[in-house]
């Protein structure tokens, strides 16, 4: 038997880079997958999976959008009767000097999506979980922001260590449904949102990407592969009495102390 076996899951995020692994590896474990994302892509994707002989429902929606997600997930709950994962992956990097005139705007967007869409996320689930006693819920947080910093990482940054303290927060209080709540921490991963950060990079992105695979103890970059098998597990009974956790992914990219 499968690990994920007939799991009703949802993923947000799913239509690129690290959701959209995590939703197509949750399908090969079993999983009925519901995908959900700002683009349109998302619909495609989910057709894509069902080709391949998967069962998976796309839901093009804003996780921004609250009320969409309960929408969306009362759906999902009435067609299956219960809802036992969720994986919150959507979200938005950008760089920005902090004395920039535009990074107040695009700080508020980063939160509305980051933080808020990962909020809007778990409202929408978790009362199907406490009535059902049981659910795994698992948010994107970052080792940025929770660990380690850079230069113009300040919105960003900050959503993700926010993240990181609401699920524990969020941990605490459901772990008596039978309800856990963990985190990733993903370092430096090969996805096309890390890349659009080095766009501009000087030397270009292929060339800034090679120069931090050179720092990072394991000497190359993640594969969304890599992460989304920690989100099966996390998301399996392998893990059930793991929560509250950060699960760091990153080649050992955090480990140096200095750079001798």
């Amino acid at each position: 038997m499968k690990k994920l076996e007939n799991r009703i899951a949802i993923v947000t995020g799913a239509a690129s880079g690290m959701g959209k692994a995590t939703a197509k590896k949750m399908a090969e474990y079993g999983a009925k997958v519901n995908i959900i994302d700002f683009s349109p892509e998302v619909m495609t994707y989910a057709e894509e999976l069902r080709n391949e002989g998967y069962e998976v429902t796309g839901y093009q929606a804003d996780v921004r959008d609250g009320e969409r997600l309960k929408e969306i997930y009362k759906e999902v709950f009435d067609k299956y009767g219960k809802i036992d994962a969720v994986v919150n992956a959507a979200g938005v990097a950008v760089f920005t000097d902090f004395t920039d005139d535009s990074i107040d705007a695009e700080a508020h967007r980063e939160i509305d999506i980051n933080y808020f869409g990962v909020w809007n996320s778990c409202r929408a689930a978790a009362p199907y979980m406490k009535e059902a006693k049981y659910g795994k819920i698992v948010n994107f947080s970052s080792v940025t922001g929770v660990m380690v910093c850079d230069p113009g990482s300040s919105a960003y940054a900050g959503t993700k260590g926010a993240v990181m303290a609401f699920t524990k927060a969020l941990a605490s209080e459901l772990a008596s449904s039978n309800i856990t709540v963990n985190a990733i921490l993903p370092g430096v991963i090969d996805t096309p949102m890390i890349r659009k950060v080095y766009e501009g990079v000087e030397g270009g992105v292929d060339a800034a990407l090679n120069a931090a695979a050179k720092a990072i103890p394991m000497g190359r970059l993640g594969d969304p592969e890599e992460v989304a098998e920690v989100a099966c597990f996390l998301t399996s009974n392998e893990s059930s009495y793991v929560t509250g956790h950060g699960l760091v992914i990153d080649g050992g990219s955090t480990l140096p102390e200095s750079f001798v």
